[in-house]
């Protein structure tokens, strides 16, 4: 517990080569070949980030799980979504948990903090004439700097809970500009998607005409905010907010997953199903106990970190 005088409350400062053989041609690495049939026609914002370094490692990454495997490609999407997902995400996931789960701990004493902090301010407006403003003021620059020194003791600051956000993200756009690219009509690989699908989608890179992929993306989606909604406790107005935009992103999703290629909709659809799989193992005691994860009765909003201050 960190312990502040009635008076220090206020005097503290704020502070992956692949060949490729072509007919009377020696062997060429595939990726230069296809970089040099696939260069930008234009110097635009989103023709640089399609041919952007991390982009052209993703279209890299899946060929080399497709051909290496020698899988369909939808196959190959989803083995390729399912262990990213593991690899990467899932441990973050649970270094998340761990974050909000000593975010929370935090509150009781924040809380006594906030009453003391209070009548510190209420006394000391008294002595110099503060107005109601002034008050508020000194109060919220004051709590934040004692919450924000509690965040440094117990090594919890909120911002390391969004790095799987700052992960995900990226890999999320670069494998989708990448299978967009591999789609295309210049694509070396393009033929082999056009009967890479299965079932109802065999065309990988033409949209989906029955919206059946894009709707399933949409209802994923939407169960996905549904869960989390439902887990919180003492939800704020900001809180609340973010739960609507996050319903009315779920619903823009469908039409543009029904305005790309299968390939990209099909991604999409993989990662948010292993997304909502592991978020749903993540809250089990037997996985939870194994990862030395806190129970879930000491971290009843595990999942959303509270506004302070």
């Amino acid at each position: 517990m960190l312990t502040f005088g009635a008076t220090q409350l206020l005097r503290l400062p704020f502070g992956v080569s692949r060949l490729c053989a072509s007919p009377g041609k020696a062997l060429l690495p595939l990726a230069a070949h296809r970089r040099s049939s696939s260069a930008p026609d234009s110097a635009g914002w989103y023709a640089q980030a399609a041919h952007s370094a991390p982009v052209r490692m993703a279209e890299d990454f899946l060929t080399e799980v497709q051909q290496s495997g020698a899988l369909p490609w939808w196959l190959a999407i989803g083995a390729t979504t399912l262990g990213i997902r593991t690899l990467v995400t899932l441990p973050l996931a649970a270094y998340q948990i761990r974050i909000l789960a000593k975010v929370e701990a935090l509150q009781p004493e924040i809380a006594a903090l906030a009453q003391r902090l209070r009548y510190e301010v209420s006394a000391r407006a008294g002595e110099r004439g503060w107005t109601d403003a002034q008050c508020r003021f000194h109060f919220r620059k004051n709590l934040r700097r004692l919450v924000s020194e509690l965040h440094v003791r117990d090594n919890c600051h909120p911002f390391k809970a969004s790095l799987l956000l700052w992960v995900q993200l990226p890999l999320w756009i670069s494998l989708s500009l990448a299978l967009r690219n591999l789609s295309q009509r210049h694509s070396e690989l393009q033929a082999s998607l056009t009967t890479g699908g299965a079932l109802w989608f065999p065309d990988l890179t033409m949209p989906d005409s029955t919206w059946l992929l894009p709707l399933a993306l949409g209802l994923t989606n939407l169960l996905i905010v549904e869960l989390f909604a439902r887990q919180r406790t003492n939800v704020t107005s900001v809180q609340k907010w973010v739960s609507h935009a996050m319903r009315g992103l779920s619903l823009l999703m469908i039409p543009i997953a029904a305005s790309v290629p299968s390939s990209m909709a099909l991604y999409w659809l993989c990662s948010s199903l292993v997304g909502l799989s592991h978020n749903l193992l993540l809250k089990t005691p037997v996985v939870r106990e194994a990862l030395g994860l806190p129970a879930r009765h000491k971290t009843p909003s595990d999942v959303a970190g509270k506004k302070l201050g």
